[in-house]
């Protein structure tokens, strides 16, 4: 019997249900109570899906994705490069410089000097993995991790950079990858989005995010990231106004789902259906996000884990701590963005008080999921959208220099997940300017991500205008060589 619905959600798509139904709004909710993700245009006939079920067991449940906008310098973290020190002022060669196109900032100077890191790195753990002393406690937890030093991408500036990473794409109006998941296998928690997202700020200068970084694209508007926020309201606009309660705004919502059934017999739209969703889930949410925004019953011991900036809203410690406890209700994917990375100069200064910033509550995330039990099922991920050059942008100094966009390598981790741990993937040449092995594209990441969550990036389709999209576009392969 599973097997015959399970293949009957392959063929029995949204529209061959919706004109054999005559109740309107009435159906649609009747399909949405048997199969909570049926209506997505383009339907369980284009990606292969019945609803909710991924294309092969997956290793990982759900993803935290550590963003850290701005391009952390690899030089500086994880990518030990003692040449570089070595040659300290000396003019990049030709020979390795190539043809790299320039950004604007660095176009007009008049040299291209190497500079090494001002910090020391040592090497930690079984795996040997080279971490600079700036990460202390990301060093202590290098064993649970796999760094990969060989991701490149295709843009050299901010904006298309992180849209690219996101998205797969590094034009607007695509859907992000919480969106592609969240419409592959739909929600676990009916009450909470399967999407969300945090933001932060480090001290350094800190490039824009938009709400696009999280978009559904031309996906459902369902499959949209819920953005959290610091403060009394979470979540905006999800409060009753004053003198509205509860039973007032269940009411106001069964007319509304009247109304838009009297639309949608009308008009056809499926972003209708869309929208009741949207509203039922608000409703639900407005007692379930009070109760996951809530720290204040976390122990000791777990304050003690994250830093005492885990209580402070709106840090990126009190987000990495939010970040487990959505994961922990059933949150399919939270994308945390902590900006202030971007330092062209004064990176001494800057990328110190970034590191502190991020590297106890990073590794606390990863140890408290382990003790939890849910790292095993948990992918978590961190990095920016591109590296820093080998050369310094500005001028060179002895206790000063900048390093500009460079996006033919850098480096990120992973952990959890089926990925393997202590590994280090990937190397970068003496410089740490080309890839010298195991080159990963952005796209190769993307589908990397899809395939442990079960998900087949080349089967995971939407039909949009014509054309089929999937979130690596038409390329990418699975990096095998990272799996567990």
């Amino acid at each position: 019997m599973e097997k015959e619905q399970i293949e009957h959600g392959f063929t029995f798509n949204r529209r061959r249900f919706l004109s054999s139904m005559s109740l309107g709004i009435g159906g649609v909710a009747l399909g949405s109570l048997l199969m909570p993700d049926l209506f997505r245009e383009g339907g369980a006939e284009e990606n292969g899906l019945a609803p909710g079920i991924p294309h092969f067991a997956p290793k990982a449940k759900r993803v935290i994705y550590l963003f850290q906008n701005g391009a952390p310098s690899q030089q500086e973290l994880f990518d030990y490069k003692p040449k570089l020190r070595d040659l300290l002022g000396q003019e990049i060669p030709p020979s390795v410089r190539g043809d790299q196109r320039l950004t604007g900032m660095t176009a007009n100077q008049a040299s291209f000097p190497l500079v090494g890191s001002f910090v020391d790195f040592q090497q930690y753990g079984q795996s040997r993995a080279w971490v600079s002393n700036l990460m202390p406690y990301t060093a202590k937890i290098v064993d649970e991790l796999c760094f990969v030093k060989s991701m490149y991408t295709e843009a050299i500036n901010h904006d298309p950079a992180l849209t690219f990473l996101q998205t797969g794409s590094q034009q607007g109006n695509r859907p992000s990858m919480g969106a592609w998941l969240s419409y592959g296998l739909g929600n676990e928690n009916q009450n909470l989005p399967a999407f969300t997202v945090l933001l932060s700020r480090g001290v350094g200068n800190g490039q824009g995010v938009y709400s696009k970084l999280w978009s559904n694209g031309f996906l459902d508007s369902v499959h949209q990231g819920v953005q959290f926020s610091k403060g009394e309201d979470p979540v905006l606009y999800l409060r009753d106004p004053e003198g509205l309660d509860r039973k007032d705004r269940r009411e106001m919502l069964d007319n509304l789902s009247q109304l838009n059934e009297l639309s949608y017999q009308e008009f056809g739209d499926p972003e209708i259906a869309a929208k009741v969703k949207q509203y039922e889930m608000a409703y639900r949410m407005q007692t379930a996000v009070p109760e996951v925004m809530d720290l204040s019953k976390e122990s000791d011991d777990i304050v003690k884990l994250y830093g005492p900036d885990c209580l402070v809203p709106g840090t990126y410690a009190a987000n990495c701590l939010l970040a487990r406890k959505l994961s922990e209700n059933g949150v399919r994917f939270v994308q945390l963005y902590h900006q202030g990375w971007d330092q062209h100069g004064n990176l001494p200064y800057e990328i110190t008080k970034q590191a502190k910033d991020v590297d106890q509550a990073s590794a606390a995330l990863v140890m408290d999921l382990k003790q939890r039990g849910m790292l095993d099922e948990t992918l978590v991920i961190w990095g920016g959208e591109f590296g820093r050059t080998s050369y310094t942008q500005g001028k060179l100094t002895a206790d000063n220099y900048g390093r500009d966009h460079h996006p033919r390598c850098f480096t990120i981790w992973m952990a959890g997940g089926g990925i393997k741990p202590g590994l280090v993937y990937g190397e970068t040449d003496e410089l740490g300017y080309n890839i010298a092995s195991n080159p990963v594209h952005v796209h190769d990441f993307q589908a990397t991500v899809l395939n442990q969550l079960g998900l087949d990036h080349e089967k995971l389709i939407f039909r949009h205008l014509g054309r089929r999209y999937r979130l690596t576009d038409v390329s990418g392969k699975v990096v095998r060589d990272i799996l567990s």
